[in-house]
């Protein structure tokens, strides 16, 4: 189980060094990118980190309108992942092909609201990752729906017919408690935004481990 910090609006690049240091395993950082859009709601634009020092695989999540048209914005910003929205494109196909061809992981996200029966199961067999949201996309700080977890035990059985590559991560509203749950359900990776950014990065890693 990988614990993969979020940020939001936070610093990026003290973001970074904080998720270099305390993390020497992983080194991951997963990057909310909301267009006021989606969500009324506004972050960071990828290209913050353009020039950025730092030794971090970066997920891009687009929490936009037409994330295909970010794809491009992501990489030069040094995206490993890029993960959208599935309610906000016309054409996932093309979303998935796009991110493909430029070099890097494609992946699709999922609102509270959206079922995974409502996407092709092609689709998420051409992903890297599935990320299931646990809260409605666009904010931090809210609590853990219910309506998540069976959504990850339809994800675990499709991805059993096939070979495919796919991980399923959860994202929002998930706290220590509630990450062995989560471990236990299936899922291999944690995506946590403002828990645990909130007091010792390190300790709070390491608690979220613990707990898995």
């Amino acid at each position: 189980m990988d614990i993969i910090p979020a940020i939001l609006t936070n610093n990026p690049q003290e973001a970074c060094r904080l998720v270099s240091k305390a993390d020497r395993v992983v080194k991951r950082l997963h990057v909310d990118i909301v267009d006021g859009v989606f969500a009324n709601n506004k972050t960071i634009d990828p290209s913050v980190f353009n020039g950025l020092e730092h030794n971090l695989l970066l997920d891009f999540h687009l929490m936009v309108d037409e994330p295909v048209n970010w794809v491009e914005k992501c990489v030069r910003a040094g995206g490993d992942r890029i993960i959208g929205q599935v309610e906000m494109m016309t054409d996932i196909g093309q979303f998935i092909r796009n991110v493909t061809e430029a070099g890097v992981y494609p992946g699709l996200a999922f609102d509270i609201g959206t079922s995974v029966e409502a996407i092709e199961k092609k689709f998420l067999l051409d992903c890297n990752i599935i990320l299931v949201m646990g809260v409605p996309a666009g904010f931090g700080g809210q609590k853990f729906h219910d309506a998540a977890k069976p959504k990850v035990e339809r994800l675990i059985k499709i991805r059993s017919t096939d070979e495919s590559p796919y991980k399923i991560a959860l994202d929002g509203g998930i706290t220590p408690s509630l990450a062995g749950t989560l471990s236990q359900l299936g899922a291999d990776e944690l995506v946590i935004g403002t828990r645990i950014f909130d007091g010792n990065l390190e300790k709070n890693i390491k608690a979220y481990k613990e707990a898995t």
